[in-house]
């Protein structure tokens, strides 16, 4: 299922397309037209000509501005620039920490990342700022008319930020809840080397078995994490499309329109 939906970009992680998942009555959506990544910072020139032919014309940066800073975006040639940072002050994810902050924070209770991760997937639904970016990106979305032409989106590690994004376009498309859920998951698949690597060298380093737990927790998704959002926007919101219309101001206009544009 994800295996061709993989862009070829060596210098990122997680960048892959959202086209061709079946929506629930009986559409699918288009290929080259929306695609959710990682970090842009590492793009190769190579990576920068193959997002470009390949038709991103918006990169919407959902990053905070102290990581904007640490690492800008290299974007794709023809592309428009969208800054729309979920958290107001810094990666509430922890994607882009030092290792002395997290060496700090994270090395005695084995279950601190798992309860941070949570409390992010709260902060991601309900946060006013959250909802401000995620409003913005609709228009971004909405705007995105041409034929074959992709609005990316991404944070540092393409996963949670990324994923409520992912989540929030293909609900508002009607693609099947279970889908989702499976595209939401598939970034444990595509960032299983980097997270082999780091518990290769936390254990090199010595570090201890919390700590590498808690690194996991906070470099993975989990289903547990994705609930915790959900069941906020259904107890407190009345469900997602409720959600859509109420929070982020979609009208059913602006959705059919959305339809129109993304699916085949």
């Amino acid at each position: 299922m994800t295996q061709n939906r993989i862009l070829k970009v060596t210098g990122g992680l997680n960048f892959r397309e959202l086209g061709g998942y079946p929506t629930v009555d009986g559409h699918t959506v288009k290929w080259h037209k929306l695609v959710r990544t990682a970090s842009l910072a590492g793009l190769t020139p190579v990576d920068q000509q193959l997002l470009s032919d390949y038709g991103v014309v918006a990169d919407v940066d959902f990053r905070s501005k102290q990581e904007r800073q640490q690492a800008p975006d290299k974007v794709p040639a023809g592309a428009q620039y969208q800054f729309l940072p979920v958290f107001p002050d810094g990666d509430q994810t922890d994607a882009s920490a030092a290792r002395e902050d997290l060496e700090r924070q994270f090395s005695q209770d084995p279950q601190a990342g798992y309860q941070h991760m949570l409390e992010v997937y709260r902060h991601l639904v309900t946060l006013s700022s959250a909802q401000a970016a995620y409003r913005e990106f609709f228009k971004v979305l909405l705007a995105n008319d041409g034929d074959q032409s992709a609005v990316l989106f991404h944070c540092t590690a393409g996963k949670d930020r990324t994923g409520i994004g992912a989540f929030l376009i293909l609900s508002a498309l009607g693609v099947d809840p279970q889908v989702i859920r499976q595209d939401y998951l598939a970034t444990n698949q595509n960032l299983k080397p980097k997270l082999d690597q780091m518990t290769r060298d936390a254990q090199d380093r010595g570090q201890s078995a919390a700590f590498i737990q808690n690194m996991t927790a906070l470099g993975s998704v989990n289903p547990d994490y994705f609930d915790t959002a959900l069941k906020i926007i259904n107890t407190q919101y009345g469900g997602v499309q409720d959600y859509l219309h109420d929070v982020l101001g979609l009208t059913n206009k602006e959705v059919d329109r959305l339809k129109q544009l993304y699916l085949a």
